[in-house]
Protein backbone atom coordinates (compact mmCIF):
# COMPACT_ATOMS: atom_id res chain seq x y z
CA UNK A 1 0.00 0.00 0.00
CA UNK A 2 1.40 3.33 -0.78
CA UNK A 3 1.19 6.47 1.29
CA UNK A 4 -0.76 8.67 -0.79
CA UNK A 5 -2.62 6.11 -3.26
CA UNK A 6 -0.63 7.25 -6.01
CA UNK A 7 3.11 5.78 -6.98
CA UNK A 8 4.32 8.80 -9.18
CA UNK A 9 3.54 10.80 -6.12
CA UNK A 10 5.13 8.60 -3.61
CA UNK A 11 8.14 8.09 -5.55
CA UNK A 12 8.38 11.95 -5.98
CA UNK A 13 7.93 11.92 -2.07
CA UNK A 14 10.83 9.91 -1.34
CA UNK A 15 13.22 10.84 -3.77
CA UNK A 16 12.88 14.85 -2.81
CA UNK A 17 13.19 13.62 0.78
CA UNK A 18 16.36 11.80 -0.15
CA UNK A 19 17.91 14.98 -2.17
CA UNK A 20 17.00 17.08 1.59
CA UNK A 21 18.21 14.51 3.67
CA UNK A 22 21.52 14.83 1.59
CA UNK A 23 21.26 18.62 2.25
CA UNK A 24 20.59 18.41 5.59
CA UNK A 25 23.64 16.12 5.87
CA UNK A 26 25.92 18.88 5.20
CA UNK A 27 24.15 22.02 6.30
CA UNK A 28 22.45 20.72 9.37
CA UNK A 29 18.91 19.11 9.97
CA UNK A 30 16.58 21.87 9.26
CA UNK A 31 14.02 20.06 6.21
CA UNK A 32 12.69 23.49 5.48
CA UNK A 33 15.82 25.06 5.58
CA UNK A 34 17.06 22.35 2.99
CA UNK A 35 13.87 23.13 0.88
CA UNK A 36 14.83 26.73 0.63
CA UNK A 37 18.62 26.13 -0.12
CA UNK A 38 17.42 23.67 -3.38
CA UNK A 39 15.29 26.06 -4.91
CA UNK A 40 17.29 28.91 -4.64
CA UNK A 41 20.13 27.03 -5.93
CA UNK A 42 18.13 25.57 -8.57
CA UNK A 43 16.71 28.80 -9.94
CA UNK A 44 20.22 30.42 -9.33
CA UNK A 45 21.40 27.90 -12.39
CA UNK A 46 18.22 27.76 -14.10
CA UNK A 47 18.47 31.85 -15.16
CA UNK A 48 21.73 31.26 -15.93
CA UNK A 49 21.06 28.56 -18.32
CA UNK A 50 19.75 28.63 -21.71
CA UNK A 51 15.89 27.55 -22.36
CA UNK A 52 16.46 24.70 -24.13
CA UNK A 53 19.21 23.41 -21.32
CA UNK A 54 17.36 24.62 -18.41
CA UNK A 55 14.45 22.11 -19.56
CA UNK A 56 16.84 19.35 -19.69
CA UNK A 57 17.81 19.56 -16.44
CA UNK A 58 14.15 19.95 -14.58
CA UNK A 59 13.10 17.34 -16.78
CA UNK A 60 15.59 15.06 -14.75
CA UNK A 61 14.38 16.71 -11.28
CA UNK A 62 11.78 14.79 -8.98
CA UNK A 63 8.45 15.84 -10.08
CA UNK A 64 7.78 18.11 -6.37
CA UNK A 65 11.56 19.81 -7.12
CA UNK A 66 10.30 20.77 -10.70
CA UNK A 67 7.25 23.10 -9.02
CA UNK A 68 10.29 25.37 -7.16
CA UNK A 69 12.67 25.22 -10.47
CA UNK A 70 10.06 26.65 -12.45
CA UNK A 71 8.53 28.74 -9.93
CA UNK A 72 8.47 32.47 -11.46
CA UNK A 73 10.13 31.35 -14.44
CA UNK A 74 10.58 33.74 -17.11
CA UNK A 75 12.52 32.20 -20.34
CA UNK A 76 12.77 34.83 -22.41
CA UNK A 77 14.49 36.87 -19.69
CA UNK A 78 17.70 34.17 -19.66
CA UNK A 79 20.26 33.50 -19.54
CA UNK A 80 21.00 35.85 -17.47
CA UNK A 81 24.43 37.56 -18.42
CA UNK A 82 26.28 37.05 -15.12
CA UNK A 83 29.54 38.53 -15.06
CA UNK A 84 31.62 36.95 -11.95
CA UNK A 85 30.94 34.25 -9.42
CA UNK A 86 30.28 37.02 -6.37
CA UNK A 87 27.04 38.28 -8.95
CA UNK A 88 25.95 34.54 -8.86
CA UNK A 89 26.14 34.15 -5.60
CA UNK A 90 24.81 37.19 -4.78
CA UNK A 91 21.46 35.77 -6.68
CA UNK A 92 21.60 32.93 -4.24
CA UNK A 93 22.11 34.96 -1.55
CA UNK A 94 19.44 37.31 -1.93
CA UNK A 95 16.83 34.51 -2.10
CA UNK A 96 18.17 32.68 1.02
CA UNK A 97 18.36 36.03 3.04
CA UNK A 98 15.12 34.83 5.12
CA UNK A 99 16.81 31.28 6.37
CA UNK A 100 18.75 31.14 8.91
CA UNK A 101 22.79 32.33 8.13
CA UNK A 102 24.35 30.08 5.53
CA UNK A 103 27.14 30.71 2.91
CA UNK A 104 25.90 31.28 -0.79
CA UNK A 105 28.91 29.33 -2.18
CA UNK A 106 28.35 26.82 0.60
CA UNK A 107 24.37 26.03 -0.69
CA UNK A 108 25.79 26.04 -4.03
CA UNK A 109 28.48 23.18 -3.44
CA UNK A 110 26.06 21.12 -1.46
CA UNK A 111 23.16 21.46 -3.79
CA UNK A 112 25.98 20.74 -7.22
CA UNK A 113 26.66 17.60 -5.22
CA UNK A 114 23.08 16.55 -4.81
CA UNK A 115 22.57 16.97 -8.51
CA UNK A 116 25.75 15.51 -9.60
CA UNK A 117 24.62 12.08 -7.25
CA UNK A 118 21.75 12.04 -8.88
CA UNK A 119 21.30 13.72 -12.29
CA UNK A 120 21.60 10.66 -15.44
CA UNK A 121 22.72 10.95 -18.44
CA UNK A 122 25.66 13.19 -18.28
CA UNK A 123 23.24 15.96 -18.25
CA UNK A 124 24.95 17.77 -14.59
CA UNK A 125 28.38 18.16 -16.87
CA UNK A 126 26.49 20.04 -19.46
CA UNK A 127 25.21 22.12 -16.92
CA UNK A 128 29.03 22.55 -15.31
CA UNK A 129 29.86 23.38 -19.16
CA UNK A 130 27.74 25.30 -19.98
CA UNK A 131 28.59 28.00 -16.86
CA UNK A 132 31.24 30.21 -16.96
CA UNK A 133 34.75 29.36 -15.46
CA UNK A 134 34.89 30.80 -11.78
CA UNK A 135 31.22 29.24 -11.60
CA UNK A 136 31.98 26.16 -12.80
CA UNK A 137 34.85 25.91 -10.46
CA UNK A 138 32.93 25.79 -7.51
CA UNK A 139 29.97 24.00 -8.74
CA UNK A 140 32.45 20.66 -9.93
CA UNK A 141 35.89 21.34 -8.65
CA UNK A 142 36.94 18.01 -10.23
Amino acid sequence: MTATGLDVIDRTLQTTNIWLDEIMDELGPDRQFAWHVLGAVLRGLRDRLSPELAAHLGAQLPLLVRGTYYDRYQPSKTPEKVRSLDEFLSGIADELSTTRPVGAEDAFRVVCRVLDRHIEGGQAQKVWQALPEDIRRVANPS
